[in-house]
This record gives structure tokens, C-alpha cells and sequence, in this order.
């Protein structure tokens, strides 16, 4: 039996590799989307993230490409209940930001496209400050007594916005969420250390981390400045290092380097370890390819020591 990891306060268990849907009909087409999905799951993968966001940023797209490869990947599979299903509101351009009639109205265009009845989590994508949390609360609490979703979760809001949601929706007996979604990798500890952590601790909440490879930074495919030009993600990774340099990271892929060999496993899976080692419940990952896919579902059957975790640790002491 896979390992599986339990999301607090609901029945849900799912693989410790959350796969990532962002590149469902970006740069994965349908076929090879199929294929990731299919190898997900042979290798005892149950849990996949997207958004109805995804992929509105590529020329061309307007928006859930991604949920409607995922949608007709269910219906052909017909494996809707053996999985389950996260995506997030807020940030489709005709569903954009958290108000009632935009949460409501994305959660519809979201189900269509993914033809189901219900999402298994349900993420407020990133806050809308125009919208009060009392009033966000308590139309993500509204779909889920709809049915329409099982669970709620949070992404990109602060640390204080989220406590307030928690401590909101406990003393109105509305749907507390039970996950976070935070950025958290090697490259990028401040945030959640210093913030999110604690409340995932004080809340009871899963955790599951997106970026989790740094863009592909700490897939250790780059080991000079000099190739971060013309990479596809070029814009997001070189974000990492805007105020430490390059150095540091570096230093961390090294690092990474080292664990990986005593483990025999690729730098990529090593990286995925040491967030598992760290707490999280499932760190989310995506691949364009079923090759690619093989190191994100080897890391939950790598058991890093205190040793490892300690000298990963102090390698990226400048990003904490």
C-alpha cells in the first residue's frame, strides 16, 4: 500500500506528492497530459492541484485550460472517486477576485470544465482585499454547503488575513479551512518559517507548498548564471536570487547534490524530501512529461536523516 498522508479534520488521505496541473494544456498538450496523469497514478498518485486560473498567462489562452484537460482525462478514466481534486478561485478574468457573485460563479465554470459535482478542495487563490474575510468566509462556506465543494483551503494570503479567516469561520460554525498553500523550497524559507508555519501548527491545517522546486532551479539543471539565459521559467527563478546573487543557490544545489548521491536519487527528489522532512504534507510538483514525473513520486520513499536535514538546512541559512 502507497503511503498516503491524512489532511487534518477531514477523510481525505492522499499521496505526498501533490502533482501540479499548470502545465495541463500549456506545455503539455492533452496526449502527453494523459500520459503524466496516467504514470501519477499507477505510481500510487491520488492528488492533483490546478486552477481555473491556469494557463490565462500563455498567448492565446483565456483561462481553464488546465481544469478542461483534467475534466476530460476524469471522464475518460472514469476514476473521478479514486482521486482527489483541488483547484482555487480568484483569478480568472471573468471570475476575478473573491466577491460572492465571483466565487460562485468560478466554482460553476470550474465544475463544467472539470465535468464533476464537486471539487475535494476548494482554494480562496489569493485574497481580495476589497472583500472583507467575514464576507469571503462565508461564500466559500456557501459552496461547500452546496456541495459543490467537500473542503476549503487558503493560498496567498497574509498570515493575519488568515487568522482572521480561521478564527472567523470557528466561532460562526462556518467551513474552516483545512489546508494552506504556501511558497516554501530551499530558496525561498522566510515566509513560511517566520509565518505560515505557525498557523498550519495552531490550526491544524495541511500544508502543501507550491514552487516547490524553485522553478526548476533545485532540479540542479542549472550551475552557472550563465544558463538561467533563455531557460522557459527564466523570469521566476532569476527572482530568487534579485537580492543574495546566485551564489547561495548554487551552494544549495551542492548540497542538494550530496544528499542525493547517498540516497542514489536525482537532485530533483532530494529537494522534495527535505520538505517532506520539514513538515509538509504533500509538496506540489508538476511535470511536463512521465519521464519527468519519475523523481517527484520517488520522494516520499526518501527518509532524510537529522544529518541531511541539518546541512540542507545551514546550505540555504542566507534564504531563511
Amino acid at each position: 500500500m502507497t503511503e498516503r498522508n491524512d489532511i487534518p479534520r477531514t477523510d481525505l488521505s492522499v499521496f505526498p506528492l501533490n502533482l501540479g496541473g499548470n502545465t495541463f494544456g500549456w506545455t503539455s498538450d492533452e496526449e502527453q497530459s494523459f500520459a503524466v496523469l496516467d504514470a501519477f497514478v499507477a505510481a500510487g498518485g491520488n492528488f492533483i492541484d490546478t486552477a481555473d486560473v491556469y494557463s490565462a498567462w500563455a498567448e492565446g489562452h483565456s483561462g481553464g485550460e488546465s481544469e478542461e484537460v483534467l475534466g476530460k482525462w476524469l471522464a475518460a478514466r472514469e476514476n473521478r472517486e479514486d482521486v482527489v481534486i483541488a483547484t482555487k478561485a480568484g483569478q480568472h478574468p471573468e471570475h476575478s477576485g473573491q466577491s460572492r457573485e465571483a466565487v460562485l460563479g468560478a466554482i460553476d465554470a470550474s465544475l463544467e470544465r472539470l465535468q464533476t459535482d464537486h471539487v475535494d478542495l476548494y482554494y480562496a487563490h489569493f485574497d481580495d482585499e476589497s472583500v472583507t474575510i467575514e464576507e469571503q468566509a462565508r461564500v466559500y462556506d456557501e459552496v461547500v454547503r452546496a456541495g459543490k465543494a467537500r473542503y476549503v483551503g487558503l493560498s496567498n494570503y497574509s498570515p493575519d488575513r488568515m487568522r482572521q479567516w480561521f478564527e472567523f469561520a470557528k466561532a460562526e460554525g462556518l467551513a474552516v479551512p483545512v489546508a494552506i498553500q504556501p511558497q516554501y523550497n530551499l530558496l525561498h524559507r522566510k515566509d513560511y518559517e517566520q509565518g505560515y508555519r505557525e498557523i498550519a501548527q495552531e490550526y491544524d491545517v495541511a500544508v502543501f507548498s507550491y514552487f516547490s522546486l524553485a522553478s526548476g532551479f533545485l532540479t540542479g539543471k542549472y550551475s552557472s548564471a550563465e544558463d538561467l539565459e533563455g531557460a522557459a521559467r527564466k523570469d521566476f527563478v532569476t527572482t530568487y536570487f534579485s537580492e543574495t546573487g546566485i551564489e547561495p543557490g548554487l551552494k544549495v544545489v551542492e548540497a542538494l547534490k550530496r544528499v542525493a548521491l547517498n540516497h542514489d536519487v536525482e537532485v530533483t527528489t532530494a529537494a522534495l524530501a527535505w520538505l517532506l522532512a520539514k513538515g509538509v504534507t504533500a509538496p506540489i510538483a508538476s511535470a511536463r512529461t512521465p519521464e519527468q514525473l519519475e523523481a517527484l513520486v520517488a520522494a516520499p520513499g526518501v527518509k532524510l536523516i537529522q544529518a541531511e536535514v541539518d546541512a540542507l538546512d545551514e546550505a540555504s541559512e542566507s534564504f531563511a
